[in-house]
């Protein structure tokens, strides 16, 4: 591997920004200084005008292999993920069949292991009837990122709601859980209200905030009864944000939060104009919901930005609204949306790295990711605040091939994304020189 050294680029690290120099060797940030140099054979990278952050960590991602990939594979959006800027994801149980055994979770990893050119971990699935095989991963809990609960779903057998089987996870689990949180009761009686429902702007009326809320407030119940560590994903409503704080730092929570891109950006009324494009589960829901989520994320009662990634086919997606599936691509143009919202004064370019790549690997308590730091994996992104970036069918990445943003232009774009010191991304191009490592975790 050729060593890389990129001068004087602003490097956008715990809180500061300031130019340095960066040395990247062995697959690892070998040094950070002024006015470094290397002896040998060096690849040398004018950073001048550009920010190098840490690659981003995405906790919440469904590239649906097995079994799904008429939609997606973990080899495809790996490549859209490091094109954005991502450059470790943790995928969701819920392909065909589900990550239900011990055997079936570390197929998945095998699969990547010869295909993502990202770095990856995959949930292990809970069902009603598989808490003791659950309760194996305990033995792999520095190699496996959690064990993940659809607490309201209707994703095949993966609805979990007996609770002595929920009770025995909370209590025995060595893993952090992270939760789907809707009520599968509400949303059924919802349904019921509106039987003749015929378009996507019905979504957050039968996936209200009660059916959130409810789920949300018993998952966090029985973590306080058992002292688990839990993480709940997706958070779209404004009362949710009650059950959270920011009282005391990130590394001492026992209960953590994650809010995704789509909810910080769309709101129930652009129904009218994505239709089904933006359906997903929980439901973008009223305007005041989205400015409560940007207020949480800045005072750090919601600790994480994620994507929630779930592509379908445009086929699936033109289907009748009831009959459409939920779930939107988002991976390979978060980090540009964050950037836009920095560069609009939403939040900082500080804050848009905290929240995607330090508090990610705090979180999941990942080994070495998430900071520029010497000794660490070199897992980076470089990009231009000041160079335009248009979506279009010709750059979407995605085996579905479609993207809510096609046609939007960004302010800011990704330069090049470098994992484990590969130089993966670059120049509008996927350089598919290595494939990413499975994440461990210092637990």
């Amino acid at each position: 591997m050729t060593p890389v050294l990129i001068k004087n680029v602003t490097v956008v690290n715990e809180g500061v920004s300031k130019v340095a120099d960066v040395l990247l060797k062995d697959g690892l940030i070998d040094k950070i200084g002024s006015n470094l140099s290397y002896s040998g054979n060096c690849r040398e990278i004018n950073g001048e005008g550009l920010h190098l952050l840490p690659g981003v960590i995405d906790d919440q991602v469904h590239f649906r292999e097995p079994g799904l990939t008429h939609k997606a594979t973990i080899g495809t959006e790996a490549r859209a993920a490091v094109a954005g800027g991502t450059t470790s994801f943790m995928e969701m149980p819920n392909t065909n069949p589900p990550a239900l055994t011990q055997q079936l979770l570390e197929d998945k990893y095998n699969i990547a292991a010869a295909t993502s050119i990202a770095n990856y971990s995959f949930f292990m699935g809970v069902s009603n009837t598989n808490a003791d095989e659950v309760l194996r991963t305990n033995e792999k809990k520095n190699d496996v990122c959690g064990v993940k609960i659809f607490m309201g779903s209707s994703t095949g057998d993966m609805l979990v709601d007996n609770y002595l089987t929920l009770g025995k996870i909370f209590s025995e689990s060595e893993l952090l859980i992270a939760t789907h949180c809707e009520d599968e009761r509400v949303i059924h009686d919802n349904k019921a209200l509106y039987p003749d429902a015929n378009d996507a702007s019905f979504h957050p009326k039968i996936r209200n905030t009660e059916a959130c809320f409810a789920s949300s407030f018993s998952a966090v119940q029985l973590a306080m009864m058992h002292n688990t560590r839990l993480h709940i994903l997706h958070i779209s409503t404004a009362k949710e944000l009650q059950l959270f704080t920011n009282m005391f730092p990130l590394t001492d929570k026992r209960i953590t939060s994650e809010v995704c891109v789509h909810h910080l950006h769309f709101t129930a009324d652009d129904y009218a104009q994505y239709g089904n494009l933006i359906k997903c589960n929980p439901a973008i829901k009223a305007p005041e919901n989205k400015a409560a989520l940007w207020e949480a994320l800045l005072d750090d009662r919601l600790d994480i930005i994620a994507t929630d990634h779930a592509p379908h086919t445009w086929e699936e997606k033109q289907l009748p609204y009831q009959q459409a599936p939920a779930g939107v691509p988002l991976v390979q143009h978060s980090l540009i949306l964050m950037l836009q919202y920095a560069k609009a004064g939403k939040l900082t370019i500080e804050k848009v790295v905290e929240k995607m790549c330090h508090a990610p690997a705090q979180c999941f308590q990942i080994d070495k990711r998430g900071y520029i730091r010497e000794g660490y994996h070199a897992d980076l992104v470089l990009v231009n605040m000041n160079e335009s970036y248009t979506v279009s069918k010709q750059n979407i990445l995605y085996k579905c091939g479609w993207s809510p943003f096609e046609g939007h232009q960004f302010p800011a774009s990704v330069h090049s994304t470098f994992v484990n010191g590969n130089i993966v991304y670059e120049n509008g191009q996927i350089n598919e020189v290595a494939v990413g490592q499975r994440m461990r975790f210092a637990r």
